[in-house]
């Protein structure tokens, strides 16, 4: 039975660890188990991941019984067994396989990327969220480093930056990625660079 609710992108439960999301860009993953109390995506809708969309395509409550094999090398792991032992991690709750595939539609952080003419409010809220950023990351000051680096620097590989600013290459990765999400980056073939936006708001920050 496919169960339909409301989404909430924004809950933990239906985040993907950065190895899965690369696996879901390249087609490998199309499925995932969690457990909730009601289910935080519906059937025919989307759920947007560090470099695009996912179009959900089914969320159907199961038995633990009902995961096969199969199903789990379709959600990235090496076996059932594997499965069951995350879920574990998460006990309460009904559980449910969601399909999904890469969506193709627009990406909004496109739009973002290009509006470079903010106003006061919209450069506060930007810079809000960027101090943010910093006191969670667990490299202290690390937005405006990244940024800058990535200005001085566009096209150079992620290994590279994570070089030069000290920083774990995978760390580097999805931070740049939440640097995207706000719309002051885009990645090139070979690494990055900042968008127009991204340009306004670093010469805010100098």
């Amino acid at each position: 039975m496919t169960v339909r609710h409301s989404t909430s992108i924004l809950m933990r439960a239906v985040l993907f660890k950065s190895a899965d999301v690369e696996r879901i860009h390249s087609g490998e993953i199309t499925l995932a188990f969690r457990r909730w109390k009601r289910p935080t995506v519906k059937a025919g809708g989307s759920l947007r991941i560090p470099g695009g969309t996912l179009a959900i395509d089914s969320v159907e409550a199961i038995e633990l019984s009902a995961i096969s094999d199969r199903d789990a090398r379709r959600a990235g792991r090496a076996s059932r067994a594997s499965v069951v032992t995350e879920l574990d991690q998460y006990p309460n709750g009904t559980l449910y396989r969601i399909g999904f595939h890469l969506g193709t539609g627009p990406d909004e952080r496109e739009a973002l990327q290009r509006h470079d003419r903010l106003n006061d409010s919209e450069m506060a809220a930007v810079l809000k969220k960027l101090e943010r950023m910093d006191r969670h990351g667990g490299q202290g000051a690390w937005t405006g480093k990244v940024l800058r680096e990535i200005a001085a620097a566009p096209g150079k590989r992620a290994a590279d930056l994570a070089v030069i600013l000290g920083y774990e290459k995978m760390w580097l990765k999805t931070h740049v990625r939440k640097l995207k999400a706000l719309g002051l980056t885009e990645s090139l073939e070979v690494g990055y660079r900042l968008s127009p936006r991204g340009r306004k708001v670093v010469q805010r920050i100098k």
